[in-house]
């Protein structure tokens, strides 16, 4: 174990705060119609972030509702398994959330199909969490845009949280994550994300996606015109006034087992570019933006005056993801450190 993390653990506690899903995925790359069973694990954004950071040594806590059932039971266990703090789970609701997904292979891209409506995190209320309780300790918080997309009271009790947060002075982070699939209770993205980004540190997301949620026009940027993209990124810091660092993963497709991966942070000074890196054969690219997320906020409490490092360790996260089967990124701190500083040649450990 690095001789940093006792320290740096001791230091520093995350919370996150969404729903753990139940995944059924096809075997290999059968497409729905050609499967005869599905392998179960489990994921979500906010819990793969929790993972993440666990795995590098963080003191991380997740925080979600869960059905008093046997597979809420389940879903416990692997919080436990992976060394994530659970001490905070509020019980409740009919079920657990589950999605599918069917992998894609070469031309053909992968499939999600949710079936979460009314689960335990989506019947949640504002009121259930006792925040200044859960906070204790922390630091950081974080949560993305699917709890504010899965249902309005999700999205309120989530508000709550960063609330608190703020008034606690805890750093929060938003990974915007914007599934159209998932907002479908009534209110779009920019009548609901815009209070709850007004408290937001750090966010995670491409320019677009930002404005959108902020219900400003979208403007196609170019990342690869850097001289063009601070006055783009400047325009979030103007309408988010606690807003410090805003990063981009940047993915470039070849195929569904081939991406090209690379990173930009603004921190409101400067723009920093993540050498893109290549990543095939891709094994599961799901999490994959859980794992950049996971890494940036590990790069920023443990570099805090080096952008480009935090960005790079974020960068090398995400690749390592994508050869990994699963919701999580299970490489360890040894290795995407390596990764970030340059060794990506793959070789056995001996």
């Amino acid at each position: 174990m690095p001789k940093n993390i006792s320290n740096f653990n001791a230091m520093n506690k995350v919370v996150s705060f969404g729903e753990i899903m139940l995944r059924l995925s096809t075997e290999g790359n059968l497409r729905f119609g050609q499967a005869t069973s599905f392998g179960a694990t489990y994921g979500g954004g906010e819990f793969n972030v929790a993972v993440s950071l666990a795995n590098y040594g963080v003191n991380a806590e997740f925080v979600t509702r869960l059905p008093e059932n046997e597979i809420g039971n389940c879903a416990l266990r692997e919080m436990r398994k992976m060394n994530v703090q659970c001490d905070n789970i509020v019980y409740g609701g009919e079920r657990l959330g589950i999605y599918f997904l069917e992998t894609g292979s070469g031309t053909r891209g992968s499939n999600v199909v949710y079936d979460r409506a009314h689960s335990s995190m989506a019947t949640i209320e504002k009121g259930t969490i006792d925040w200044e309780k859960v906070f204790e300790g922390a630091n950081w918080f974080h949560w993305s845009g699917i709890t504010a997309a899965i249902s309005q009271s999700s999205a309120e009790a989530c508000l709550e949280a960063i609330k608190v947060a703020h008034k606690l002075g805890l750093t929060i982070s938003c990974d915007l994550n914007y599934r159209s699939k998932l907002w479908q209770y009534g209110k779009t993205p920019s009548e609901v994300m815009p209070e709850m980004l007004q408290y937001c540190n750090v966010i995670l997301g491409d320019i677009d996606t930002a404005y959108f949620m902020l219900g400003k026009p979208k403007v196609n940027p170019n990342y690869q015109d850097e001289k063009s993209l601070p006055v783009l990124y400047t325009a979030l810091f103007d309408l988010l006034p606690n807003l410090k660092t805003v990063a981009t993963t940047l993915r470039y497709s070849v195929s569904a087992s081939h991406q090209r991966i690379g990173g930009i942070l603004f921190d409101g000074k400067a723009i920093y570019q993540g050498a893109v890196k290549e990543v095939t054969p891709v094994i599961d690219r799901v999490g994959s933006g859980d794992a950049f997320m996971g890494g940036l906020i590990y790069g920023l409490l443990e570099y805090p005056n080096n952008s480009q490092k935090a960005l790079n360790f974020a960068v090398a996260a995400c690749c390592l993801k994508h050869t990994i089967a699963g919701d999580y990124n299970l490489a360890t701190l040894n290795e995407v450190e390596n990764m970030a500083g340059g060794d990506s040649a793959g070789l056995v450990s001996r």
